[in-house]
Formats: structure tokens, C-alpha cells, sequence
């Protein structure tokens, strides 16, 4: 028999499971030389592992040792957050990555790493079920998108960031920075710690050290939710400037404003501050290896403790002040405080005026004239006439 390779590998979407906990799925249409046609579901963490494995067996081709040879394509590593948005928005740098996969030099494309990968599994024919849980929800990649990987996206473009401040790394995963370096950011995570490369060399770098070219104010930063989503603290932390809060393993707090240096703000009863989210975790999720590797790491440094800051924009990041968000975050619970009274209080008027009514007496029907003598007389049969007469 010849050697055995693959010709195409197509992204079809991905599925929600359900089981044992909830997770996502991509599915792939792998063609092969022999003309046969399997659908394969994998992991993005999986892929992601198979991506490092392949870089480690083709340092040439991957760059680690003159940037200017590589070819195997960039995969943003995984989020630690990850969610249905995050799958769906990484369909297209999925798809882009596959093709040019398949097209590189056949020494790679159709080496054992890349073939056994792709290869059907026993969970691939036979997905592992519980018949108490939810059926998987499938999401198919639109029609027009599958022609054109273009519609999908372009060449995976990677941001451009430039150094505020020079950043001294603290670990052998880290990268140091100068004040100007440009950056290329491969990976944003929410818990402030960015993944960059500078020319040949790539390491963890805070976001805080870095800022956008085109102005001081991040597009992707949310706005205040004074609502507030449930979370968990996971691990203890003492504040060490005026505006953070001191926290212990297993306080139930709300997350009010998520910034991107991984510093979110938090509302515990009737006070706000600055904590680290790395040490958070939403309330019902479950935690992971990966989350509980990443707790033991130091928070990111935060803006506002940068020395020496360098920005090449005139006008500086919009702040917002720890009184704005306990006054809004008290205006929003007095706010809806005040709406639960109204309703309650709706609801007792319309009872109330309802209560009357029902205890009015019902009106009685109107009684008829009592009839002249002369229509009687006219009208009425005998035995009536004569008791007139």
C-alpha cells in the first residue's frame, strides 16, 4: 500500500455537549488520498496540543530559530475563559489554519503527527452519551463561507501593541519588554497576562505594559455592568493600594466592570474595589487544571502602579472612580428596590379597587308602569277585566 495522506480537511462548525460537563466540539471533514470522506470532532485544547507538538518537530518551519522561515501558521493559544462566543468568533482563523495546514511542504502536511491526528477515533463513530443529559446542539458554518475562506476571514493578522514602560520578567515564561517595543499579540486573556512575540522571542507579558496604536482607550473593554454576575473567590488576596479589596477563599462577590489588565471591579455588600481575576471564578462553573495552574501565578501589575510610563498619546486611558461605581452601583440597587415597590404596590391599588365593586349590592331590575284601567279594559282577557270592575 502507498503512503497515506490527507488531500483536504474542511471546518464544519461545532457542537455544544453536554457530557459529563458541558463543552465544545469542532467537526472536521477530512479527505483523504484514497478518496474516502470522515467526519472527526475535536477539541480545541487538542488542537492546540497538536499544534505545539507540530512546532517542536519543525523548529526551522516554525520560527523559533529565525522568524523570517517560518511557515506553519499562528493559532492564538487557548482562552481560559472559553465560551460558545469563543468558538464560534475561532471558526475562521480554524479554517485558515487547516488550509494552509494541508498546502505546506509534504514533509510536514503529510507527516505521522499530522496524519494520526486527523485519523477517525472509537468516540468519533460513538460520542459518549448519557441518555439524562441534553442532546448535543450542532452549528453548521454557513454555506457561502465554505467557498470562499476569504467570507471567513483574511490571513490571520496579528495586533500590533508598543510598550509603555519597560517590563523586567519575573519567570522563564515571561518576555521582557523595552519602553517602544512593538509586539505582536497572539493571545489576549481576561486574566490580564497577554502572549507576545518580539521578533524571535515570545513569553507572557501584562497587558498593563502595553498600549493600542491608534488611541489610549481599549474598543474590547466593556462597559460598567451594575447589575452584577456571581463569582466565586478562589484564592485570597490582601489589598495593597487604597482602591483593591482584601478577600478570602469562598466570599461570594459581583463582577461590576471587567477590565483588561485583569483587574476587575467587584462589588461585596455595599463596598467596591480592584481584584484580581485570575483568583475568580464564575459562580456554578466548574474548575479545571488549567485554571488551578493559572491561580498559582502572581496577579498582573496594574496600570496605575507602572513607573516611568511612556505613551505616545496626548490624551490619557478613560478611569473611572471607585466613588462613580459605589454611587451608580448604589443608584442601580435603589433603582430596582424601587421598582419592586411600584409593582407591589400596583398590584395593591388594583385589588383595592377592585374590592368595592365586588361589594356593591347588584342592581336590580328596573319594574314596568303598572297599566291605565282603559288598556286593561281594551287588552287584558275577562277574568283581568272584572277584577277592575
Amino acid at each position: 500500500m502507498g503512503e497515506t495522506f490527507i488531500r483536504h480537511i474542511e471546518l464544519l462548525g461545532y457542537e455544544k455537549r453536554f457530557y459529563p460537563s458541558q463543552h465544545y466540539v469542532y467537526m472536521f471533514l477530512v479527505k483523504w488520498n484514497d478518496l474516502s470522506e470522515k467526519v472527526v470532532y475535536r477539541r480545541f485544547t487538542e488542537i492546540y496540543e497538536f499544534h505545539k507538538a507540530l512546532k517542536e518537530m519543525f523548529p526551522i518551519e516554525s520560527g523559533d530559530i529565525n522568524i523570517e522561515n517560518r511557515i506553519i501558521p499562528h493559532l492564538p493559544a487557548p482562552k481560559w475563559f472559553d465560551g460558545q462566543r469563543s468558538t464560534e468568533n475561532r471558526q475562521g482563523t480554524l479554517a485558515e489554519y487547516c488550509y494552509t495546514l494541508v498546502n505546506l511542504p509534504h514533509k510536514i502536511s503529510r507527516c505521522l503527527h499530522v496524519v494520526n491526528f486527523f485519523k477517525v477515533r472509537h468516540d468519533d463513530m460513538n460520542p459518549v452519551t448519557d441518555s439524562q443529559t441534553k442532546k448535543p446542539e450542532v452549528f453548521l458554518l454557513p454555506k457561502d463561507s465554505k467557498k470562499n475562506l476569504t467570507d471567513i476571514t483574511g490571513p490571520i493578522i496579528l495586533q500590533t501593541y508598543r510598550a509603555i514602560a519597560d517590563y523586567e520578567k519575573s519567570s522563564t515564561s515571561e518576555m521582557a519588554l523595552k519602553a517602544g517595543d512593538m509586539v505582536d499579540v497572539v493571545e489576549k486573556s481576561e486574566n490580564g497576562w497577554w502572549f507576545c512575540q518580539l521578533k524571535n522571542k515570545r513569553g507572557w507579558v501584562p497587558a498593563a505594559y502595553l498600549e493600542p496604536m491608534d488611541g489610549p482607550d481599549e474598543s474590547e473593554e466593556q462597559e460598567p455592568n451594575y447589575a452584577g454576575e456571581a463569582y466565586v473567590v478562589q484564592k485570597s488576596y490582601i489589598a495593597v493600594e487604597e482602591d483593591e479589596l482584601t478577600l478570602k477563599e469562598g466570599d461570594t462577590i459581583e463582577v461590576i466592570h471587567k477590565l483588561l489588565d485583569g483587574w476587575w471591579v467587584i462589588r461585596k455588600d455595599e463596598a467596591t474595589g480592584y481584584y484580581p481575576s485570575m483568583y475568580l471564578q464564575k459562580a456554578g462553573e466548574v474548575n479545571t487544571s488549567v485554571k488551578s495552574e493559572l491561580r498559582n501565578r502572581g496577579a498582573p501589575p496594574r496600570r496605575s502602579t507602572i513607573r516611568n510610563v511612556k505613551s505616545i498619546h496626548k490624551q490619557g486611558r478613560k478611569q473611572i472612580s471607585q466613588e462613580t461605581y459605589r454611587r451608580n452601583s448604589k443608584k442601580y440597587i435603589q433603582n430596582q428596590r424601587k421598582m419592586q415597590g411600584n409593582s407591589h404596590n400596583k398590584a395593591n391599588v388594583i385589588i383595592e379597587k377592585n374590592e368595592p365593586e365586588d361589594n356593591k349590592p347588584k342592581a336590580q331590575p328596573a319594574v314596568p308602569p303598572r297599566p291605565s284601567k282603559d288598556l286593561i279594559l281594551n287588552r287584558c282577557t275577562e277574568s283581568t277585566r272584572r277584577k277592575i270592575l
